[in-house]
């Protein structure tokens, strides 16, 4: 029993000092197809920090402009959030699916942030509008942040 307590208390202390491995680095020090991403869809925009958040097994990376729009990518660089305070996420970045499905739907909208993971595409839209889309750009859920 006091084998299992011990084990117990030395996992959670490991997560403890673990879960908050952020570490600045400089833009060089990205994985090139995130500098490579950066330098083509905002090319105008100043780097204000990029850090690297290191966890248990991953590793992850956030570019966040002086602007305060912010770009997240996974630890081969490709991107998973992109969050734009003042400007718009670049149409390059959107599927064009869903660039279509926006457009007809809400013409007047533009996106401002995106996010990707395995199963989905969350999207949020200048008009308080989130879309869920699947991979297959499906829409799945939608929900109206106007509160």
């Amino acid at each position: 029993m006091k084998k299992w307590m011990f084990l117990l208390v030395s996992l959670f202390t490991m997560q403890v000092a673990m879960a908050d491995n952020d570490k600045p680095i400089t833009f060089e020090q990205l994985p090139a197809s995130a500098q490579t991403f950066i330098k083509q869809n905002f090319p105008d925009a100043k780097v204000a920090f990029v850090k690297m958040e290191k966890e248990f097994l991953d590793a992850s990376y956030d570019v966040v402009f002086i602007n305060g729009d912010k770009v997240e990518f996974d630890k081969k660089g490709n991107w998973k959030d992109i969050n734009c305070r003042r400007m718009t996420v670049p149409q390059a970045v959107v599927p064009a699916k869903i660039q279509e499905f926006v457009k007809s739907n809400y013409p007047e909208a533009k996106v401002i942030k995106i996010e990707k993971d395995r199963y989905e595409y969350e999207v949020k839209l200048t008009n308080f509008w989130e879309l869920t889309f699947d991979t297959s750009f499906n829409l799945i859920d939608m929900d109206n942040d106007n509160d």
